[in-house]
């Protein structure tokens, strides 16, 4: 019985020592030594590494080897050398791999290490942050132009900013037809010059703001990370300066600030706000709409107005019917 007992634990004892070497399946070199495949200790240098990885390349590389059989095993062979050779080539796998052999116990962490570095992004982090961030800043400007553009096509077949237009491009056509005398410009020549110089004018005419406002440099996501410090900065001092004039000395509001409290009750963005039409602002200046109690009173009177407009509207007064008949959620092929 004590016999049998002893060759059990010899024969468990056996099995777990690769283990207990800190040898594991799936990760680096299997169950053998790294050291051992290449013929090298842990004191070994790399060109030393590399002298006795080429010499077993030589050896065991397949096509050194006839027969089936044998180019089967050397191919075995030759992937083994290649991987102790990848592991111990690199001072950052060799020294995971070192710790490995010298902390056999720590089973769970020698495969988080081991996977960690073989999925790892080869490429350094940094660099695809900052292509990330230059690809959404070219996108962002060159949509702001588009957008831009859209917006200028659009008020060029705006009868009433086309005609002012085209008054001006007669004009500069007429002065380009004297310079030149005799060659004079074709019919189509002079459309394309007029829809260039429409163009120019309600460039240069019209003041495009709000979303559709032409992109600057500055409204791009690179330069706005650059300078965000500083826009931190601007925002303490300007926060600061708001407290101390209008808290606490009691300041009367300025134009803009006056503008920035409207804007605020009525939860605008500063683009949506200032796309809005001149006499629109005015009137809410009229109004006093920066006081608070006048605003919420403004603004019932405006959820009123939309009421009766609604109740009024023909389309409105059908979708009421229909709710109140049919309910919500409820759809027949009537409808």
């Amino acid at each position: 019985m004590r016999f049998a007992q002893y060759i059990c634990f010899v024969a468990i004892s056996l099995a777990m020592m690769p283990a207990c070497l800190g040898l594991l399946d799936g990760i680096y070199c299997g169950r053998e030594d790294c050291y051992d495949v290449l013929g090298v200790t842990r004191q070994s240098t790399k060109s030393e590494i590399g002298k006795a990885y080429r010499l077993l390349a030589r050896k065991h590389h397949p096509d050194m080897h006839r027969g089936v059989e044998a180019k089967a095993e050397a191919e075995i062979k030759f992937k083994l050398v290649a991987t102790a050779y990848e592991i111990l080539r690199d001072d950052d796998s060799r020294r995971d791999y070192d710790y490995m052999l010298d902390h056999p116990e720590e089973y769970y962490s020698h495969y988080y290490r081991y996977y960690r570095r073989r999925v790892a992004p080869k490429v350094d982090v940094r660099i695809v942050i900052v292509a990330t961030l230059t690809i959404v800043s070219i996108i962002q400007y060159y949509s702001g132009l588009q957008r831009y553009d859209s917006a200028i096509k659009y008020l060029a077949t705006v009868p009433k900013y086309r005609n002012q237009a085209i008054e001006i491009a007669k004009e500069e056509i007429e002065k380009i037809s004297n310079r030149k005398g005799k060659n004079r410009m074709s019919k189509t020549d002079q459309r394309e010059e007029i829809e260039r110089i429409v163009r120019k004018v309600i460039e240069e005419k019209m003041d495009v703001r709000g979303g559709y406002a032409k992109p600057s440099i500055y409204d791009i996501l690179w330069v706005q990370l650059l300078i965000c410090p500083y826009t931190l900065l601007s925002f303490l001092v300007w926060n600061a300066k708001w407290i101390w004039k209008f808290t606490i000395r009691k300041q009367p509001y300025g134009r803009d600030e006056k503008l920035y409290l409207i804007r605020r009750y009525m939860k605008m963005g500063e683009n949506q706000f200032n796309g809005l039409e001149d006499h629109q602002i005015e009137e809410y200046l009229r109004l006093e709409l920066w006081e608070k109690d006048k605003f919420e009173e403004w603004h019932e009177e405006q959820e009123e107005e939309m009421k009766k407009k609604l109740a009024e509207n023909p389309r409105y007064k059908s979708y009421r019917r229909y709710m109140k008949n049919h309910g919500p959620g409820r759809m027949t092929f009537e409808d």
